[in-house]
């Protein structure tokens, strides 16, 4: 059993548990810290005390409203270890306003760039959209802490000074203190090594910028953007031994309490770099004339970014999150060499200590076979607290090695009352270098499968687009992490997976919404395509609820009808690829028949006893198999003939019945060419990434019915399925001719298909599966859009 050594004392202990008695109440463990944490009951209780016994109100009015702002923003600096000769203290809404600021007023001048890491959140990603920088870049984490830390400690203390102002451009590094979606912690000497050298390893990936354009850049002053919006909730940030340039934090993070208020902390070297305002607000100037394009901003650093009133109210709430923070966490004078423990530095072990003690334990799980239970994601372990912090974030697979989705994760923890977070956690450039997705993968993630960021869409072809996030707060217990222990052990090494999700469907209404829907969402059927002319376009039903009656020999209409030449054989796309553009519609009874956009038609009865009073009998042949149908009469084959420029065609409609040559249950067929239905799975079609609409691609293959499983050729291992309450079973996989490199919409051909198709599946043709009904179905059923689809 792993060893785990408390932080806290008894009492502390029990003191901390006293402020949130409330998860007891609410049955909740709460395990998402780097999300928010969560706030103390008597740092409320106080703020809301003073807000009755105060007035407090806009500081431009009232003075002890502005010595409350003063007083906190002396507490910032204090709490960082700095002091107001060093940073001005810029109130923002949060970290994300923060990095906007530096984003919107950094001066680059003619030839600086900016730089983010791979792994930064999406706030600084949206950075690239303000920045006027002559080029961005992209760095890996190694690109940024690779040289070595005692070197650039050393070179720092020798020099003792910056590079000299006599370049004129600067450029611009933004990274995370603290990766939120892994725990881990950049090295920060690294920020003095950039400010003095540069990147050593060179300026990243080009993302935006001329190509092939000579970079002067290595010629730039060199500024330093650290987001420690992750970093600074669990870890002291020391800003006399480490002294980026801007900083930016939401106090949320820290305290719980209150929300909507962050800060960018601008060091005097990072003042000088910012040009001149391109926006200004209410009380962020001296004057502003209406007449004249004139105004003058404060003197005052920190006055002139501050636009509007500030959240006044917040702001002044944060004393009491200070002082709560010290109290329920007070300095220890048991270690640290006299001086003691102070608080951030303990809640830092606290974490780290409960992340070692889960990390440890998940790789102790595993199922019968063998097979480890958890894939986790970190880059240097846990035995260092000056590189990892307190997440630990992993993805459960199965005793074959697949992956479980995150979704499924979510819902059981849910149910168990344990609060956790799953997805990519806004920072897909982390989720791509963790799950080791390549730039096409992510493609098909995002672009082609239509992912979004938050949603639950949580495996595609079996790959996880996200993962599980634990995170702690100073109040988490070993208890916590026990019971999500526990949680795992009992749903995913002692429950069956039929059993679980049955679990998860029968309690979907005690889920949160996006849970809910996720629960309730099985493989299900999307669209239905009836094709009532062989070879011609088809006519869609789909949208929730949308229906379509069956018959004996299939859907209803379904290949009815088909093209003949004057020799009585049956015309395909094969001969005449212009078929695919004739669209059938059905109006009133009628079967009516377009050609493209243009507007003028051609319409037949839809009733068989109808059609046979005027029409002569014929003969065709399907597969080699004899047909007896009618002929639809001149008007129509005039008409066909005319637009498809073939002379002598004539429309035949079926009209007796026709078995299927083989199987053990002979089932009647109408004119398709070997089963009553073809079954497509969107996510085998995603998986061919053609450069088209998924919809185009899906259409090339012709199908009556149309699911999403979320993996590739899964169809392909199925025996039988059952769609609503009509029973299928598998005749087989269909092998597939050129007739699919043909554009469903344009009549194109695109050879590149098949080839692709046997690559995927070393040489065979397969695409899609026939199915029949089983010969206990009953005639009268039908079909909807939306039906959930179970397989086996």
């Amino acid at each position: 059993m792993s060893s785990y050594q408390a932080e806290y004392s008894v009492d502390e202990q029990a003191a901390i548990d006293k402020e949130f008695t409330r998860l007891a109440n609410n049955k909740s463990i709460y395990l998402d810290h780097a999300g928010t944490t969560l706030y103390a009951e008597s740092q409320v209780a106080a703020a809301a005390e003073q807000l009755q016994r105060d007035v407090i109100c806009n500081p431009h009015t009232c003075r002890l409203t502005g010595d409350y702002v003063d007083q906190v923003r002396y507490k910032v600096l204090e709490f960082f270890n700095t002091n107001e000769q060093e940073y001005h203290v810029i109130f923002t809404a949060n970290a994300t306003a923060g990095l906007s600021l530096v984003a919107e007023n950094f001066d680059f001048g003619t030839s600086g760039n900016f730089h983010y890491c791979q792994e930064n959140h999406t706030s600084v990603l949206g950075m690239r959209e303000r920045v006027q920088a002559r080029a961005i870049y992209m760095l890996k984490e190694e690109q940024i802490s690779g040289r070595d830390a005692a070197s650039v400690a050393s070179v720092a203390s020798v020099n003792g000074s910056f590079k000299p102002a006599a370049t004129l451009d600067n450029s611009l590094v933004t990274f995370s203190a603290q990766c939120n979606f892994s725990g881990y912690k950049m090295p920060l000497e690294a920020i003095a090594g950039i400010q003095q050298h540069g990147l050593p390893h060179g300026p990243g990936s080009r993302i935006s910028g001329e190509a092939g354009m000579a970079d002067p850049s290595h010629d730039n002053n060199f500024y330093v953007c650290l987001d420690a919006a992750s970093f600074v909730a669990t870890n002291p940030l020391d800003l006399q031994r480490y002294q980026p340039d801007y900083v930016c934090f939401s106090f949320y993070k820290i305290f719980g309490y209150p929300t909507g208020v962050g800060a960018l902390l601008v060091s005097r070297r990072g003042a000088e770099a910012f040009g001149k305002r391109r926006f200004f607000g209410g009380g962020t100037i001296n004057y502003a004339y209406p007449h004249a394009m004139d105004h003058q901003l404060r003197e005052v650093f920190h006055q002139r970014y501050e636009d509007g009133t500030l959240p006044f109210l917040s702001i002044v709430g944060l004393l009491e999150g200070f002082r709560t923070l010290e109290r329920l966490v007070p300095r220890s004078t048991t270690d640290g060499g006299g001086g003691g423990v102070a608080t951030m530095e303990r809640i830092s072990r606290h974490v780290h200590g409960l992340a070692q003690y889960l990390e440890q334990q998940l790789r102790e799980l595993k199922h019968p076979n063998g097979q480890h239970l958890i894939e986790l994601y970190n880059r240097v372990g846990y035995e260092e607290r000056s590189r990892q912090g307190g997440i630990v974030a992993f993805n459960v697979r199965t005793d074959t090695g697949a992956f479980v989705g995150f979704g499924e994760i979510a819902c059981v923890a849910a149910l168990q009352g344990i609060l956790l977070r799953t997805g990519c956690f806004c920072n897909i450039g982390a989720c791509q270098r963790y799950l080791r997705l390549d730039d096409a993968l992510m493609d098909g993630i995002y672009k082609r499968a239509g992912r979004i960021c938050g949603d639950y869409f949580d495996l595609i072809d079996g790959q996880p687009t996200g993962a599980v996030r634990v995170s702690f707060g100073y109040m988490t217990r070993r208890e916590d992490v026990d019971k999500l222990l526990k949680m795992l052990r009992l749903s995913y090494l002692a429950t069956r997976p039929q059993q679980r999700l049955q679990l998860i469907e029968e309690q979907a209404d005690e889920l949160p919404k996006a849970l809910k829907e996720w629960a309730q969402r099985r493989p299900q059927l999307l669209q239905l395509a009836i094709y009532p002319v062989k070879s011609c376009a088809a006519l869609k039903i789909e949208g929730g609820g949308a229906n379509w009656p069956l018959t004996a020999q299939g859907l209803q209409y379904d290949r009815e009808w088909m093209i003949v030449d004057m020799n009585g054989m049956a015309i395909t796309q094969k001969r005449c690829t212009e078929l695919c553009l004739i669209k059938p519609h059905i109006r009133d009874d009628q079967l009516v028949l377009q050609y493209g956009d243009l507007s003028t038609t051609v319409t037949l009865p839809l009733s068989l006893a109808d059609q046979a009073e005027n029409s002569s009998r014929c003969r065709s042949k399907v597969c080699r198999q004899p047909v007896e149908g009618l002929d639809c009469g001149d008007e129509v084959a005039e008409w066909l003939s005319g637009y498809l420029g073939m002379d002598g065609l004539r429309l035949l409609r079926q009209s007796s019945r026709r078995s299927s040559p083989s199987g053990e249950q002979q089932q009647q067929l109408s004119l398709v060419n070997q089963a009553q239905f073809l079954l497509v799975n969107r996510s085998s079609v995603r998986s061919l990434q053609f450069e088209e609409s998924l919809d185009e691609t899906v259409d090339r293959f012709r199908a009556n019915i149309i699911i999403d499983t979320g993996t590739a050729f899964e169809e392909l291992s199925y025996k039988q399925l059952t769609i609503g309450q009509v029973q299928f079973q598998v005749e087989g996989p269909c092998q597939r001719c050129d007739m699919i490199c043909i554009n469903q919409r344009t009549g194109e051909r695109s050879p590149d298909t098949l080839t692709t198709i046997s690559r995927l599946q070393s040489g065979k043709m397969r695409f899609g599966i026939y199915i029949s009904r089983s010969s206990t179905a009953n005639s009268k059923e039908q079909l909807t859009c939306g039906d959930v689809v179970l397989a086996t």
